[in-house]
């Protein structure tokens, strides 16, 4: 088989790695990729948001399965493009992909299908999302914008001034743009966040191993949302009453959920989970693999990634079994100091070479290009260094370990991840 990816982070490095383990593949190209994703794939010069251009790269290089990565193009229906053009391609189409381009169209589905999610109201006049934070708001409140930002447009409130300058920051100022025109006032639920991916195709779900992720930019979760400084899998408060209940009452009825609506999903949803007293609510979906969350759970995964995308855009995920090795794995990202907001670029990364044939370890590009014949910082979050161990302390530790055998000017790191294993 020849596949396209389409992406250039570390997800889709963790994707082309999985796809190369496939026996079913001979070919693999990245569109635009990374330095990383160069070991697997031939990187293309075209952009994730160019459908056309792609399409007619997959036409002309007669690609077999396309794999959309990242949610722009999903939420944008690059997916339509690709099967009005007869080609096989894994994802949503557009009209499914909003589960994750607007959350005010996904907590309305929560509602109405009875899927457990936190209380909530929608708002596209600022002044009238004031009045209600004045009148009946309880702090701390969450603030959402509808749209795609990056992982980044969520904020929680401790005030009502706090909550005063977000609904300007989100409506008036526009800081994520046309993502905050409609906004989602929720209540806060707190607990353990997990988050689990599952494969769907339309009709049956199968649910990934779980992960957990950890957003704050800096230590003991203090700083700004990024988009993920580090993962662990499995998350172990992820029990099987917690799994059995979730499939029940949110994982089959998301997609039934889908279907009813002329929406049926095919591809991966991303569920974000918040494990409260009243038990597992939704915190937010999602229509493509988590970054960094793909970068634990695919180098756990036995079954042949291909296999499966294959079952789903062909309707027959019942007949796969899908397995996870009984282990664990913890990623540390390591990132330009000063990421999210200012950082710089183009420092030469040392000690890649490190992760040559080492077992249990991979070094996965997130912001890499090459630049004078060297690999080069080029983005916020640089590397995903994943390891695996028969436990979540061995694992957090060879991970750790492992983000020694690389350098560059300006490397950052939180030194916490995984620590809510000590208290499980």
């Amino acid at each position: 088989m020849k596949v396209l990816i389409v992406g250039s982070g570390g997800r889709e490095h963790a994707i082309a790695w999985s796809a190369a383990k496939s026996a079913k593949v001979d070919k693999i190209y990245c569109a635009p990729g990374n330095a990383g994703i160069a070991q697997y794939a031939e990187c293309v010069d075209i952009g994730a948001m160019e459908f056309e251009r792609l399409a007619d790269f997959a036409q002309e290089k007669a690609i077999d399965l396309t794999i959309i990565g990242m949610d722009d193009p999903l939420v944008g229906g690059i997916v339509d493009v690709f099967e009005e053009r007869g080609l096989k391609v894994f994802g949503p189409r557009k009209n499914a992909a909003i589960l994750e381009g607007s959350k005010a169209f996904s907590k309305d589905l929560m509602k109405k299908y009875h899927i457990p999610t936190a209380a909530y109201e929608n708002f596209d006049d600022p002044a009238k999302a004031l009045a209600y934070l004045e009148t009946e708001a309880k702090f701390p409140i969450v603030l959402k914008a509808d749209g795609l930002a990056l992982g980044k447009g969520v904020l929680i409130c401790n005030t009502l001034e706090e909550a005063k300058a977000g609904v300007k920051e989100i409506m008036e100022d526009k800081k994520f743009g046309s993502a905050g025109n409609t906004m989602v006032i929720e209540e806060f639920m707190t607990g353990r966040e997990v988050s689990v991916l599952s494969f769907v195709d339309g009709k049956t779900i199968k649910p990934m191993t779980s992960a957990q992720d950890h957003k704050r930019a800096k230590d003991g979760d203090q700083g700004l949302n990024t988009g993920g400084m580090g993962t662990f899998s499995p998350s172990p408060f992820y029990t099987r009453e917690i799994d059995e209940y979730c499939r029940k009452h949110i994982y089959q009825p998301t997609v039934d959920a889908m279907a009813a609506e002329g929406r049926p999903f095919v591809g991966i949803i991303f569920f974000g989970l918040m494990l409260t007293n009243e038990g597992p609510k939704v915190l937010e979906y999602n229509a493509r693999f988590g970054d960094p969350e793909a970068q634990v759970v695919l180098p756990r995964m036995k079954t042949d990634m291909i296999e499966v995308m294959e079952a789903c855009v062909e309707g027959r995920l019942d007949q796969v079994d899908l397995v996870f090795e009984e282990n664990a794995a913890v990623c540390v990202v390591l990132a330009s100091d000063g990421y999210p907001v200012k950082y710089e670029k183009g420092y030469p990364i040392e000690g890649l070479e490190n992760f040559k044939d080492k077992d249990g370890y991979y070094c996965f590009h997130a912001g890499t290009k090459f630049q004078d014949g060297k690999i080069v910082t080029n983005g916020g979050r640089v590397l995903g260094i994943t390891a695996k161990g028969k436990d979540l302390k061995e694992a957090r530790k060879n991970a750790y370990d492992a983000t020694n055998w690389v350098s560059f000017a300006n490397k950052y790191m939180r030194h916490d991840i995984g620590k809510a294993i000590d208290e499980a």
